[in-house]
């Protein structure tokens, strides 16, 4: 199934590429492009894979996948629920570090992520060797933990500086959290929790259970921060949530960035602001203006740190400021999920697909 997009200034092939969950190659040749990075607002584009299009592979086979500009070993790993070691071994990487755009690669593994080993009973901590490519957000994300418990029991000053072969030692002792429960009940009388495991992959299928599993407690507890507590709401954001990030798989754009350099409406103002402040979470923060905003609503310098965005524990909270600053509750409430989607959107691009989420979740939460 196909749909239009019509490129709106600013527009990058990559980060359209992501909205619509294909690729730039796919996009290109769709539309007999022949130069990616040569697009104009106001063009008509023909999206080849939508809403519905990608599916898991069976259990123990593998998948393709070809490198997008910006993508690490470590990220590709996590989104596909397997590890950097495993993918450099199927492809006869011998640096983890060195991978190019438009390198195809075989993803080993078609099954779920498998969660990290519980600790030992009663809250104790585990320790874990640093992989080439690893990142402190990853790793975080990776045990259920957060990377300030990380640095902070490990005494690490400063997270992006991390080196493999380094041994830490990851705090918290809890296994892998599943949720609070169902919701249940009339669509505006308040839940007693977020939403369950079950309850996230019914929504959005294609998110592997593992990484479910992994991101489960930060979305709840930012849904909780933002008042996002009943089954309307919930289901609003979920579905915007669901069509921004690709379900959940990606919290950083693919694009450089560099399209936004320059753009004072964003408050890029100095050198490389565009590149720098590109959009992180899974509603896209973009821009040094809205990292500075939402930063100090959150109490996280993000404006001198703006890579933390694209972590878990802070992207989920940003798309719950996101979704305060602009009162989106209101609109939750009273079921005008299209006034949603212009907000979020400025527009209403990739409607349908925001809709199937929404009538999706609206059925698995009861709303």
């Amino acid at each position: 199934m196909s749909q239009s997009y019509t490129i709106r200034s600013g527009d990058t092939l990559g980060g359209i590429a992501k909205r619509f969950n294909t690729s730039v190659d796919r996009l290109a040749q769709t539309n007999r492009i022949a130069n990616p990075d040569r697009i104009y607002a106001g063009q008509q584009l023909t999206i080849p894979d939508g809403f519905d299009a990608p599916t898991a592979t069976p259990s123990g086979g593998s998948r393709g996948y070809t490198v997008q500009s910006g993508d690490t070993l470590s990220g590709i790993a996590g989104r596909f629920g397997t590890t950097v070691g495993a993918i450099a071994s199927a492809n006869g990487i011998s640096n983890p570090n060195r991978i190019y755009a438009g390198q195809r690669l075989t993803i080993p593994g078609g099954s779920a992520p498998q969660a990290p080993s519980a600790p030992p009973a009663g809250g104790g901590s585990r320790s874990y060797t640093v992989q080439s490519g690893d990142t402190l957000s990853g790793i975080a994300g990776r045990f259920g933990t957060t990377v300030g418990a990380i640095a902070s029991a490990n005494g690490i000053s400063n997270p992006n500086l991390i080196y493999a072969g380094q041994r830490l030692t990851i705090p918290g002792g809890n296994g892998p959290v599943t949720g609070p429960g169902p919701v249940t009940g009339p669509g505006n009388v308040p839940t007693t929790g977020g939403v369950s495991l079950q309850q996230l992959r019914a929504i959005m299928p294609n998110l592997p259970e593992g990484r479910a599993q992994q991101l489960l407690p930060y979305l709840n507890s930012a849904m909780q921060e933002a008042n996002i507590n009943t089954p309307r709401r919930q289901a609003a954001f979920l579905a915007q949530l669901a069509h921004e990030s690709v379900e959940l798989r990606y919290f950083e754009e693919i694009a450089s960035g560099a399209a936004y350099e320059g753009r004072a409406d964003l408050g890029n103002t100095q050198p490389g602001d565009g590149v720098r402040f590109k959009g992180r979470g899974p509603i896209q923060l973009t821009g040094r203006s809205n990292y500075r905003a939402a930063g100090r609503a959150l109490g996280i310098d993000l404006e001198n740190n703006p890579a933390r965005a694209a972590a878990p524990d802070v992207g989920f909270r940003t798309a719950a400021w996101f979704w305060t600053s602009r009162n989106l509750n209101s609109y939750a409430d009273a079921g005008n999920f299209d006034a949603i989607t212009y907000r979020v959107n400025g527009g209403y691009n990739g409607k349908a697909s925001r809709d199937a989420y929404y009538a999706r979740a609206r059925s698995v939460l009861g709303a």
